[in-house]
């Protein structure tokens, strides 16, 4: 990054969130991942609406980051910049029924916000590590329940610094896709049409899916949760346990064998490891049941 460019940067972003080599073990679930070149915390959405158009214009190579809750990061890094969304809880607004909520902020604590509302319809997300801006752009879903169904509008800006606001239907919901997946919009805020609940039977379901999901998944290891989108007419952890694949192991990572969807860090593994599993587990599914497993992690950097 030559002088200049820092310069400007610096005139958007405070000093002290503008961090060189930074590791990205620091920014994913998985817990790996090798040095970004720079890394940018982002605090607001006017700071967001000034850098990327900049980043655009001065044709900087980077890499917009939520939680890092799907992503694999290679273990020789990424040389070129991270735009990392910070949650900022302070800023959720509540108004009767609705919600604005930046796409910084996470799920879980967005759903905390609406239970301590009294309002019902994000349970499903309290489990989910993502931001909602990640959750937007896959249509982040559990128990039932997905980002189509409480979404109202979804603000997003283009590459060029061009602000739009789509509604449910104009965002193209899908199974783990919309419209953003494929189009040049980072989300910037979103409305969550709601309703309201009792308190008491808001909690007592989040408790119920935080105890499921500590039963059924591995929650103690680092992971990027469901590895694989879920195949048409198949599950995808039943085809790589009946593959024989439950607990095959490649270095530190492994197929848990609490849920064979997930793909974990058992605490030593790099990302070449991750790589491996992921892509071995693809191999003999396809071999197997001739069924092709569609990664849900995104992956960064070079391996």
């Amino acid at each position: 990054m030559n002088s200049s460019i820092y310069d400007y940067i610096k005139e958007i972003i405070p000093e002290d969130n503008i961090l060189f080599d930074e590791p990205m073990s620091k920014h994913t679930t998985f817990r790996v991942g090798g040095k970004a070149r720079c890394l940018l915390k982002v605090t607001s959405k006017e700071q967001m609406m000034k850098l990327v158009p900049f980043l655009q214009r001065t044709e900087q190579d980077y890499f917009l980051l939520g939680n890092g809750s799907n992503l694999l990061v290679g273990d020789k890094g990424y040389q070129g910049i991270v735009v990392k969304l910070e949650s900022t809880m302070g800023s959720v607004k509540v108004e009767d029924d609705r919600m604005k909520v930046p796409a910084g902020v996470l799920l879980s604590q967005t759903a905390i916000v609406a239970r301590d509302s009294g309002l019902t319809g994000l349970e499903f997300a309290s489990g989910i590590p993502g931001t909602v801006g990640g959750g937007i752009v896959m249509n982040a879903g559990a128990y039932g329940g997905e980002m189509k169904q409480i979404v109202e509008t979804v603000e997003v800006m283009n590459r060029d610094g061009e602000i739009l606001v789509l509604d449910n239907a104009t965002m193209e919901f899908g199974y783990r896709s919309s419209v953003i997946k494929n189009r040049p919009f980072i989300v910037l805020e979103v409305m969550f049409r709601l309703a309201h609940g009792d308190r008491e039977e808001i909690t007592g379901r989040m408790e119920e899916l935080t105890e499921k999901r500590r039963e059924k998944q591995p929650l103690e290891y680092g992971s990027a949760g469901s590895t694989f989108k879920r195949p048409e007419g198949y599950f995808a952890g039943k085809l790589i346990m009946d593959a024989g694949l439950r607990g095959f192991r490649i270095g530190g990572a492994q197929v848990s064998e609490k849920h064979c969807g997930f793909i974990i860090n058992k605490g030593n593994a790099v990302a070449a490891d991750i790589r491996e599993v992921i892509e071995e587990v693809q191999r003999r599914v396809k071999t197997k049941f001739g069924v092709t497993l569609e990664r849900e992690v995104i992956y960064l950097g070079e391996f």
